[in-house]
């Protein structure tokens, strides 16, 4: 029986495991197989022969050209194209590849964003090849994920810290482990991002300026009707969303994309696609190509796909769920087992992650925080901006019983007849889901929900792995030489004085009521609104040492990320100001202008024959007054735009943009959308909310 057609193409342009078997000499292999799995330092005879197996193979899959692959502090990807091709002196050429140009490249790194680590005149920068990550096959071009330092080897990507983070992560973790007499080989974090993303006409899209310079609406009255009738999720996949998200599907498995799940979200327009757990880092990698295709291939269907946070007002926004775990050997170390409350090694991770996220909870904020997000986070559809675990019922109840030394209840998943013979009897989990919750215990992983739908994984992900590589530390240090009854009774001391020491931050409820709101100040924790709020956490003196400590960022790697951040919020901000403006002033004005001017000479035509128009002229007056309102918070808008761009101090000029430019760009919209209420359809500019949500 031959193969089906999934099974046949799955990663076929991936240089996987199996062709590196294939392809390379036994001992070849198991050397790299060393530098992958050991951390083995890369011998260059050995990466000629790598460079040459891949060249053999990029070239039978028609590669013309390859690629360094990384990920500048943009968050997306970039990459140059070199060819294969070297000319010779007979007029003809060879195909090469050099195990020196798989290794190490050159951009140019005075053209991206260092934060102050590089002047323009200083422009050497290097990429590495990450041999973790399997090079690919995109466009005719041999990609090699890499990642991206400075001349003097600071890192200038998201990635190196990232690969720092899950080196201190699986050392530390490797120690605990060996306390209760595991000697792992690996130990390695499992991601799964959840992808969530709009869809609308690519003819709509091409009309909006706000969409193509900024990735949302700026503009846009509430629509006739939102996601009130709940009917979208999970709704029937409409016919052209489908052909998409097939396509989709196919490009992806084809780059060994282990997409699994695709549905409607609860927005109209809105979808999600997620993957199967992959090791982190390469989650990383394969949720960053995700992005790339669903952009690129919705323009073969006539879409446009919106991977903003917040593209429209009125209805949910994207998200980016960061399902994580750590796994030794292939083993989840955050499976709880039928008995929870007796794993004791499961309660060792279980603190270390409660504590990890109490500690650095500011950090954590900080890692999601950008101008898009801030206008999801806290709304009805994402987490609040405050930082909070939810355990369920099963570990709530354990947790509380450790930290009061009593005796938990033992719980046993239920049975539940649905009344039914013909339908089978469901087995009911111990614990129900927090969707309110930022981190979440979701039976064998954390959930961290407030990610951005647009932003690069790699930030949380840092945060998270170092914190817990920390109380890794922390119990490994502590407990070192202990074994038999007093390591088991030491250890559970460790845990339950961890737990409670830590427990302001378990949260069982409503993570979006006022309540909770006001109980979280009470227990002192951090409420950070908006990403300037949460921008000098990253040089404290306390993040630089916690960084410092386990070699993932140094101070100045650190300093180069805090005014990089800065500089993004408010360039993203000037733009959307500009964007504003200029919309209102060349669209908006305009079309009011011809709207009211065509009934002021229906209302004076009515009167040279008498018949009297009291609507009519309500309307032009109505009209008239909102023009002059556009045009004055146009005005303003401007100028405090021009304010905030001379301020100096990066985080300054955040607050600057946050404080003054922000409400003025509402106070703008605010002018624009009543108009629109009141404007012939025929007359307004642009795509309404009415046309774009409901028409895919």
């Amino acid at each position: 029986m031959g193969k089906d057609k999934v099974t046949e193409e799955y990663g076929n342009l991936l240089f996987t495991d199996a062709v590196m078997q294939e392809r390379l000499p036994k001992p070849t292999y198991k050397e790299l197989r060393q530098v992958i799995d050991d951390g083995k330092p890369l011998d260059l005879d050995i990466a000629n022969e790598v460079a040459h197996a891949m060249k053999e193979w990029a070239l039978e899959k028609g590669a013309t050209h390859f690629a360094h692959w990384f990920q500048p502090l943009t968050g997306i990807t970039s990459e140059k194209h070199d060819s294969f091709l070297t000319p010779i002196d007979d007029g003809t050429i060879l195909m090469s590849f050099s195990g020196k140009e798989l290794v190490q490249g050159e951009p140019d790194a005075s053209s991206f964003p260092s934060g102050g680590l590089r002047a323009t005149f200083e422009a050497r920068g290097y990429t590495a090849w990450d041999p973790t990550s399997p090079a690919f096959i995109k466009d005719e071009v041999l990609c090699i994920p890499t990642a991206f330092v400075s001349y003097n080897g600071e890192a200038l990507d998201k990635k190196t810290p990232l690969l720092r983070s899950q080196v201190a992560l699986e050392k530390q973790a490797k120690r605990v482990l060996a306390l209760f007499g595991r000697e792992p080989k690996r130990v390695f974090t499992t991601i799964g991002p959840e992808q969530e993303y709009f869809l609308i006409k690519e003819e709509d899209y091409e009309k909006r300026p706000d969409l193509i310079y900024c990735g949302r609406t700026l503009f846009g009255c509430e629509p006739v009707k939102g996601q009130e009738l709940e009917e979208h999720y999970f709704g029937a996949i409409r016919p052209t969303v489908n052909d998409f998200m097939k396509e989709v599907d196919d490009e992806l498995w084809k780059l060994g994309v282990p997409v699994k799940t695709k549905h409607n979200e609860v927005a109209p327009c809105q979808h999600e696609l997620a993957p199967i757990f992959e090791q982190g880092s390469l989650a990383i990698d394969d949720n960053l190509l995700t992005m790339e295709k669903l952009k690129l291939l919705a323009t073969r269907h006539g879409l446009a796909c919106l991977e903003h946070e917040k593209p429209f007002e009125y209805v949910n926004g994207s998200g980016k769920h960061n399902n994580w775990s750590i796994c030794a050997d292939g083993k989840n170390l955050l499976e709880p087992g039928e008995v929870p409350s007796e794993n004791l090694q499961f309660l060792v991770f279980l603190a270390a992650l409660v504590a990890a996220v109490d500690e650095h909870a500011d950090l954590l904020r900080m890692s999601v925080a950008s101008a898009g997000n801030d206008h999801r986070l806290g709304a009805n559809e994402a987490p609040p901006a405050i930082i909070s675990v939810f355990l369920g019922d099963q570990l709530h109840e354990i947790v509380e019983a450790l930290i009061h030394k009593e005796e938990p209840e033992v719980h046993e998943a239920e049975r539940m007849d649905l009344g039914v013979p013909a339908l089978p009897d469901l087995l009911r989990d111990t614990t129900d889901r927090n969707r309110t919750s930022p981190f979440a215990f979701t039976g064998n992983k954390f959930e961290f929900r407030m990610c951005g739908s647009q932003q690069n994984l790699s930030d949380p992900n840092v945060v998270l792995n170092t914190a817990v590589a920390e109380q890794c530390d922390r119990f490994a240090t502590k407990l070192e030489g202990k074994t038999g009854d007093e390591f088991t009774a030491l250890a559970m001391r460790w845990v339950r004085h961890t737990l409670r020491d830590h427990q302001r931050v378990l949260f069982e409820g409503n993570g979006y009521s006022e309540e909770w709101e006001a109980e979280a100040a009470r227990r002192g924790l951090p409420n950070l609104k908006t990403t300037p709020d949460t921008l000098s956490c990253i040089t404290a003196p306390e993040t630089v040492a916690f960084y410092a400590k386990y070699h993932v960022l140094n101070e100045a790697e650190l300093h180069a990320r805090y005014v990089s951040k800065a500089e993004q919020y408010a360039k993203l901000l000037n733009i959307e100001a500009n964007t504003m403006v200029y919309m209102a002033r060349h669209l908006y004005l305009p079309a009011l202008f011809d709207y009211s001017g065509d009934i002021a000479t229906s209302v004076a035509t009515k009167a040279e024959i008498g018949i009297e128009s009291p609507v009519e002229k309500e309307l032009v007056r109505t009209l008239t007054d909102g023009i002059s309102a556009i045009h004055e918070a146009a005005a303003d808008l401007e100028a405090n735009n021009a304010s905030a761009r001379e301020v100096a101090d990066p985080l300054e000029q955040c607050f600057a943009y946050r404080d003054n430019v922000l409400p003025s760009m509402a106070h703008l919209r605010e002018c624009v959308d009543a108009m629109e209420k009141v404007c012939g359809e025929d007359y307004w500019p642009v795509p309404t909310y009415n046309q774009m949500l409901f028409w895919v």
